[in-house]
C-alpha cells in the first residue's frame, strides 16, 4: 500500500524485453536507504517488486499484464519515473489509499499555470468515471491528487508548486498516456451493494 505522496523522482537507466514482459533498472538514491530485495515500490504508480537493490538503482521485473495495463512499457532509457516506497504501521497517510494496481490508462490533456500553480487536465475512458467524484481522490502517475472539476470524460486538478517540481506531471506533453487509479474505497462500496 502507497499513500500517493512522491518521495523521488528517479531516473530509468536500462529497460530490457524479454519473452514475455520487461525488466527495468531505475536510478535512485532516495528510496534505495532502506530498500531490500523484494521490497514493493511504486514506479509512476505501479506496484513492482524491487530486485538487486543496490544504494543507487533497484530493478524491477515487468509481468504482461502490467505491461497491458499500464504506462511502464512506454518507459525508456532516461525517463523521469515517480517513486514511493510502501507504507509502514508508523507511516503518516498524508495522501490516500493507494495500491499501485493501475484502473486504467488516461490521457494527459494540457495543463494552464496560474502564476506558481497549475490546472492538468486529464481524460479518462468510462470505465471509471463512476468511481471519480467532485473534491474526490484520484492517483494519477502514483501521484495522490484532488479532482477540482468533473466533467463527463475528464477532470482537472489543482497542482502546487512542489507537486509540479517534485514529479513527472512537468514532463508530460499532450495525449501521453498516465497510469490512473480510483479510490479503493470507491470500489469496495460499489461491490458491497452489488451482493445485497
Amino acid at each position: 500500500m502507497f499513500t500517493g505522496l512522491i518521495e523521488e523522482l528517479g531516473t530509468v537507466a536500462s529497460v530490457e524485453k524479454l519473452a514475455e514482459g520487461s525488466r527495468i533498472i531505475v536510478s535512485a538514491d532516495v528510496v534505495t536507504g532502506d530498500m531490500a530485495n523484494g521490497d514493493s515500490v511504486a514506479v509512476n504508480g505501479v506496484c513492482l517488486t524491487a530486485l538487486d537493490v543496490t544504494s543507487t538503482s533497484f530493478a524491477a521485473d515487468v509481468s504482461p499484464e502490467t505491461l497491458l495495463r499500464s504506462t511502464i512499457g512506454r518507459l525508456e532509457v532516461g525517463s523521469r519515473v515517480n517513486l514511493e516506497r510502501s507504507v509502514t504501521p508508523t507511516t503518516r497517510l498524508g495522501g490516500h489509499i493507494v495500491q499501485g494496481h493501475v484502473d486504467s490508462r488516461g490521457k494527459f490533456l494540457g495543463a494552464a499555470e496560474h502564476g506558481d500553480f497549475w490546472t492538468v487536465t486529464i481524460g479518462f475512458p468510462p470505465e471509471i468515471a463512476k468511481y471519480l467524484v467532485f473534491k474526490g481522490s484520484v492517483s494519477v502517475e502514483g501521484i495522490s491528487l484532488t479532482i477540482a472539476e468533473l466533467r463527463e470524460d475528464s477532470f482537472d486538478i489543482a497542482v502546487i508548486p512542489k507537486t509540479w517540481e517534485m514529479t513527472s506531471l512537468s514532463t508530460l506533453t499532450a495525449q501521453d498516456d498516465v497510469n490512473l487509479e480510483a479510490d479503493v474505497i470507491a470500489k469496495y462500496v460499489e461491490r458491497l451493494l452489488e451482493k445485497k
